[in-house]
This record gives structure tokens, sequence and C-alpha cells, in this order.
């Protein structure tokens, strides 16, 4: 009887944490993630093309298109864990892996890892759901949930930029080229500089670029360190508005198919370019028109999504400690110069990737805290001015490239406007330190008179 009875208890707990508004929230966006992820497996596969679901369930057998991915999303799945727990994941997924490896080395097939890693983040849930019950078994699913999404979310990157290409025939990047007049070149000016530094300048940019993911990690780990000690997520961290910029960035990409310099007017482009212009020869000024391209470059340029998340990371960085505040700016300051310096985008994208993060951002600031006016206002103004930047690219670029010291000025204030008013309104959300009230002592009259 007292068994049935704390069963009883215990469904209680669970039915009573499932009820909880958070998790009706978390319910609600898994439910439209694995509805996201099944239209694009279709799209994908209308294209021709294997989607993110199928990519991912081989990897459980097949060997990994990234090993340091599913380690690190296992790390971040292993927050929520115990130090023992942690121990005997890390060294299951080793042994997993050891045995895929000498498998893989009998058969002189590629020697990859990160299926050892897969296979524990799988455990795991398979554990939350039959030995868990309560918070304890959503304390896990979360960590789950977190270190699968960081897993779909590159599987669903890499699909979209497979359907851009196809589904956009045709690139902007004439009228983006003649818009970035305005702002002076930067991508041409800032590939000339990159090309001077020689091979050490050029490796240092593309390492960093390569792997953005490691410095967010960093910075995942330090918000995330009392998670296994408090039993509860932070309310709001990088985790979240990396994966919310990659779920809309892409969106964009379709509404506003650009390749990039490199490939519009480089060498990369081939036959498909312009001419090879880039970083000699800027552009000259015409009436742009639409250009077809091939079917294989991703049309990921508007906004750039590297300068989105390195402004995630600087953004996110600035309440640690010096060392994580100095890792910070160093990688916004090398993806600023290996996304221009590379031909990879122009200097507009630039632009629009800085406001749509801050506006992204307010609006999970904003929605963690509890909706009020000023996260409403700022996340809408980020958006309006976001709308406007990409409606001036489109229809305006002549004017832009004729007029640069009047438009060139006002894209950047336009910029400005939205991180003044982002930090505006974020200072105002953080706790004020108490006033210190000071206790009068005795005054020396009322010494003497005491005497």
């Amino acid at each position: 009887m007292a068994s049935r009875a704390l069963s009883r208890i215990n469904e209680k707990e669970t039915f009573a944490a499932w009820r909880q508004p958070r998790v009706v929230l978390w319910a609600t966006m898994g439910v439209a993630a694995l509805g996201f992820l099944a239209a694009l497996e279709l799209t994908a596969r209308h294209y021709g093309l294997p989607g993110p679901v199928t990519n991912q369930v081989k990897e459980f057998i097949f060997p990994p298109k990234s090993g340091f991915l599913l380690y690190a999303s296992m790390a971040l799945m292993m927050v929520v864990l115990t130090r023992r727990q942690r121990f005997i994941s890390v060294a299951a997924a080793i042994g997993i892996d050891v045995v895929f490896l000498l498998v893989r080395w009998i058969a002189d097939a590629k020697l990859t890892f990160g299926n050892g890693a897969l296979w524990v983040i799988a455990a795991h849930a398979f554990i939350a759901m039959t030995r868990r019950t309560g918070r304890e078994r959503i304390l896990l699913l979360k960590g789950v949930g977190l270190a699968l999404l960081l897993v779909a979310g590159r599987k669903t990157g890499d699909t979209w930029l497979l359907i851009t290409s196809k589904a956009r025939p045709t690139v902007l990047d004439q009228y983006v080229a003649t818009a970035d007049r305005a702002l002076g070149n930067p991508s041409w000016v800032a590939g000339r500089i990159v090309r001077a530094t020689g091979t050490v300048g050029a490796h240092v940019l593309d390492y960093v670029y390569i792997q953005l993911a490691v410095a967010a990690v960093l910075i995942a780990f330090y918000q995330l360190r009392n998670v296994a000690a408090d039993r509860a997520f932070p309310r709001h961290h990088l985790v979240r508005t990396f994966l919310v910029i990659g779920l809309l960035g892409p969106g964009i990409y379709m509404l506003f198919p650009v390749v990039g310099p490199v490939f519009a007017y480089g060498i990369h482009g081939g036959h498909w370019a312009v001419a090879n212009l880039w970083p000699d020869i800027p552009p000259s000024i015409s009436p742009p028109r639409h250009m077809p391209f091939d079917e294989i470059t991703p049309r990921n340029c508007m906004p750039s999504l590297h300068t989105a998340w390195a402004t995630a990371i600087f953004i996110h960085s600035r309440r640690g400690p010096r060392a994580l505040r100095f890792a910070g700016t160093f990688w916004l300051i090398a993806t600023l110069g290996a996304t221009l310096g590379f031909g990879y985008h122009y200097g507009v994208d630039i632009v629009a990737g800085v406001v749509f993060t801050l506006t992204i951002e307010a609006a999970l600031r904003s929605q963690a805290r509890g909706w009020d006016r000023s996260g409403i206002q700022t996340a809408v103004y980020g958006a309006a001015v976001f709308a406007t930047l990409l409606l001036v690219y489109r229809f305006l670029p002549l004017q832009m490239a004729e007029q640069p010291w009047f438009f060139g000025p006002v894209v950047i204030l336009l910029m400005i406007s939205v991180i003044y008013r982002y930090v505006g309104t974020t200072r105002s959300w953080d706790p004020r330190p108490p006033v210190a009230t000071r206790i009068p002592g005795p005054r020396p009259e009322a010494q003497s008179e005491m005497v």
C-alpha cells in the first residue's frame, strides 16, 4: 500500500509539473520543431535531396559529418548531469566510438568519430522517459532536447542551403553590390587587406570562421555551469539565440537570395559571375538586374548569419570573466574580417546581420523575463529597421550608389539606433544595486552635553 501511495504521489507530481506554463511552452516548441523538420524533409525529397532527419538517422551507423559537433551537443546535455553521470556518459561515448573506429579500420572505411556521442544522447532520452519522473524527467529531457536541437540545427541549416540553391535560380547580388557602394565597398577593401596579410592571416581568419561554434559552446558552458546544482536552466542563454537565428535566417535567404561577391564578382563564380572583379576592381554603377546563377552555390548572404552569431557571442560574453569577454570581442572582430575579407558577404549584409541579432535577442530576453512595453517596443523597432534596410537595398540601390554621402551615414545610424535602444532597454532590466543607508553618528554637541 505504501508503494502504491508513493506511486500515486509521483504521478501527481509529474502531471503537475507537465501543466506548468514553461513546460507547456517547451512542449509546444517541440511539436512545432518536429512539424518543421517533417516539412523540411518533404521539401528536400521534392528536390531529390536527403532531408535533415534522414541525414541524422544515418549518423547512428555511418560516419558523421562533424564529430566535434556531436560531442559538443553531448556536452551541452551533460550540464544537467552529476559528475559521476558525466564520467559514465563520456566513457560510454568514447567506448562506442572506439568500437566503430575498429570496425571502420578493418573495413578500410573513413575513420571518423561522433557516433558514440549520438548514441549516448539517445540513451539519455530513453532513460528520461523510462527511469525518471517529475521534475528530474523534465530536466533531463530539456538537456536532451538542447543537444538534439543543436544537432538538428546544423542538419536543418545544411538542408536549407541546398534548398535555396534549387528554389532560387536567380540572385540579387547586383542590387546588393550597388547598394554597398554607399558604405565604400568594404568587402573589396577587406579582401585586399586579407590578401596582403598572406597565408598566416588567411589561416587564422579561416579557423575563426569555421570554428564559430567552439566559442559559442564555451560561453554556453559558462552560462549553464550551475544547471546541475540548481536543477533548473536559466531563463535565457546563448543557445536559445543561436537556434532562433538559425531557424529564421534561412527564411530571409529565400526572400532575398544573394551568393556573395567572391561568387558573383570573383573567380569562384566561374562563368556565372558578372566578371572576375573581386577584390581588385569594384563594379561600376549601373542599373542592377536579377542574374541567374548555378543550382549549387547557397544563397546565404542576406543577412550575414555568421555576423549574427558572432554578435550574439559578443553580447552573451559581456557578463563573463575577462578572458571570456576578450574571446567574445576577438571572435566578433575576426568573424567580421573573415566574412568581408574572404568575399562571402557585402558590407550591407553585415549591417543587416547586426540588426537581425539585436532584434531577436531583445525579443527572447523580453519573453524570458515576461513581456513588457519596453521589450516589445525594442523588438518591434529592430524588426522595422531590418525590414527598412532590406527594402532600401532592393528598391533604392542605385540612389544609394549615387548619393553615398547621404545613404551611407543613414544606414550606419539606423544600425546604431538599434544598438542604442537595445543597450538602453536591457540595462533598465538589470537589478539596481541597493542604496546604502548611512546611520548618522552622535553629534559632538550631544557628546559634550552628555559629559
